[in-house]
């Protein structure tokens, strides 16, 4: 994407709203946003990881080689992220790259505004609102909680794989004894 010389000229407002409908639309076909729970026993003494795990969430656009200008573009237009390699050894004749947003300050301040301001429109959409809820109660602290980790992971297992909520309960309650079984 190249953006006009002129920032404020009429000309770059319709720039600026196709590159926004090109963006939401190539989000709605390739983009992911994803939350899960990673255990971390060994460092239960930290604030953030009183329950012994951490929530992580994430936005990703993954492509082959040959569009790896459009999530080079993606990341100029966002200002956040980085681009990562996948190198492949198989049968496949390109590389995957990733554009991955993890850093909880740049999902709330960037990412989430923008697709809230600039709705998503396939089933995407409730992935979306899901993972900004989940964000939303990790950036007030209720995963520090295990009521509230059971909030979080209740909404993760509506999102992309789904898992069930008995595999989530089980993790949470072999690892963390004192909690109660919510059927």
């Amino acid at each position: 994407m190249e953006y006009s010389q002129n920032p404020l000229g009429a000309d770059n407002q319709q720039e600026r709203l196709i590159d926004i409908g090109w963006i939401t639309g190539f989000i709605d076909g390739e983009g992911c946003f994803s939350c899960g729970i990673v255990r971390q026993q060994n460092r239960a003494g930290r604030k953030g990881y009183k329950t012994g795990y951490q929530v992580f969430h994430e936005f990703a656009v993954t492509q082959g080689e040959k569009s790896l200008e459009c999530l080079l573009s993606l990341k100029d237009f966002f200002g956040v992220g980085k681009v990562y390699v996948n190198r492949r050894y198989d049968n496949h004749k390109e590389n995957l790259y990733r554009l991955v947003v993890r850093n909880r300050q740049d999902l709330s301040e960037v990412i989430v505004p923008f697709f809230k301001r600039y709705r998503l429109r396939t089933a995407k959409k409730d992935d979306f609102e899901k993972f900004a809820k989940c964000l939303m109660l990790v950036n007030s602290e209720r995963h520090i909680t295990h009521a509230g980790l059971i909030e979080i992971l209740e909404i993760v297992e509506t999102m992309n794989r789904k898992k069930s909520r008995q595999d989530l309960i089980r993790i949470l309650r072999d690892y963390t004894p004192d909690t109660q079984d919510i059927e």
